[in-house]
């Protein structure tokens, strides 16, 4: 299956990627209308995908002429695209501490989750141990009596940690107790209309009772 036209945004998307549901949730938080392609890595490919990213992968956005294949680079785009409501500070100094919190959440925790889904069985429970020790070294940040991280309001950077932790469980990472905050924390944003509204079928699964 391929997008249907142009005129509108279109996503290929992964339905179990943690990199195509942070997209998933900035579009659903800013209330774009989207038309969405799933892509599962094993099935059947989009015939024009490899001829709007080069890299053949997820996410992809297209927008009329213009193809995005780089999960930050989408989220930015779609903020500064559709500006409200604003995920981004607007001023310069706040905005780039912000894209540096989200360089760090892809570099220190998006790595290690991204190795949980690769790595051979032997090696997991390391790589869950180090994970649920970095986050929980950075409770206190979570725990400033702000509804989301750092703000009063939703920001990129929710965007970016909601899917991460969404998919703890799923890999089967336990939260000390003292990351207590880190739980309320998600809890507050999973309860959210548009998180709710971001998830495929695949994710929804992930945290089934």
């Amino acid at each position: 299956m391929t997008l249907s036209q142009r005129t509108s945004i279109g996503l290929y998307t992964d339905p179990s990627a943690v990199e195509s549901h942070r997209v998933r949730l900035v579009l659903a938080e800013k209330g774009i209308g989207v038309e969405v392609v799933e892509v599962a890595p094993e099935g059947p490919q989009p015939e024009d995908l490899a001829d709007l990213n080069p890299y053949a992968e997820t996410p992809t956005l297209v927008d009329r002429d213009l193809a995005l294949y780089d999960p930050r680079v989408i989220c930015e785009y779609l903020d500064e695209r559709f500006p409200h409501p604003p995920l981004m500070p607007i001023d310069p100094v706040s905005r780039a501490k912000a894209k540096l919190v989200v360089s760090r959440i892809d570099r220190d925790w998006y790595q290690l989750l991204g190795q949980l889904e690769q790595v051979e069985r032997r090696g997991k429970p390391a790589v869950r141990r180090q994970l649920a020790e970095s986050l929980a070294a950075s409770a206190d940040v979570f725990d400033t009596g702000m509804a989301y991280f750092l703000s009063d309001e939703i920001t990129m950077m929710d965007c970016v940690l909601a899917p991460l932790l969404w998919r703890l469980g799923y890999y089967g990472v336990e939260l000390p107790a003292e990351a207590a905050a880190i739980e309320a924390y998600a809890e507050r944003l999973f309860a959210r209309d548009p998180f709710q509204a971001s998830l495929t079928r695949t994710e929804q699964a992930m945290r089934a009772a």
